[in-house]
């Protein structure tokens, strides 16, 4: 399963797998459109035909400030300081596979060639050592505890400085 850039007719699809990947994170339609919509370069499906198996969507935004889950962001900031993940989903039969240190590394060459200084993402579900893997350090931003608790109990603000040396998945 290759991935590629998200299109509107996946967003459906997209919808699906969000909806069984993250039970205990929905997010609405709308939202997935949205982020789609505003920066489509930063959103990829993991495709095989017709089937897909995982979904990218990230976006430029300001570090230390992670969007809420399920809000609509409305407009991206004219001085976004970071290249957010929002979110890296992938199926449990499309897992182990190497797909998420691929989408990872894609990211990642990405945020370089945009310009970006670094990357962020707020790490759930126990993902923590998979993004350090990948090159992330957890980091403590004052007041962003209130914030982090509606990603869950272990969820962990991260960043990949571009300065570092390249990760190879």
């Amino acid at each position: 399963m290759p991935w590629r850039p998200m299109t509107p007719q996946d967003l459906a699809q997209v919808q699906v797998l969000a909806d069984a990947i993250h039970v205990d994170h929905p997010e609405d339609a709308a939202v997935i459109a949205e982020r789609q919509h505003l920066y489509p370069q930063g959103c990829l499906v993991l495709a095989e035909g017709e089937s897909l198996g995982g979904y990218a969507l990230t976006h430029p935004w300001r570090f230390g400030e992670p969007p809420p889950l399920n809000t609509r962001l409305g407009a991206l900031p004219g001085s976004a300081t970071t290249y957010y993940v929002h979110d890296v989903a992938i199926l449990p039969s499309a897992r182990g596979k190497g797909h998420a240190a691929q989408a990872a590394s894609m990211l990642i060459e990405h945020a370089r060639k945009a310009g970006f200084g670094n990357l962020s993402l707020v790490a759930v579900n126990h993902s923590q050592a998979f993004w350090e893997a990948m090159g992330f350090r957890r980091v403590a931003v004052p007041g962003i505890e209130a914030k982090l608790s509606s990603y869950g109990p272990d969820a962990a603000l991260m960043v990949r400085d571009l300065a570092s040396p390249q990760v190879d998945a």
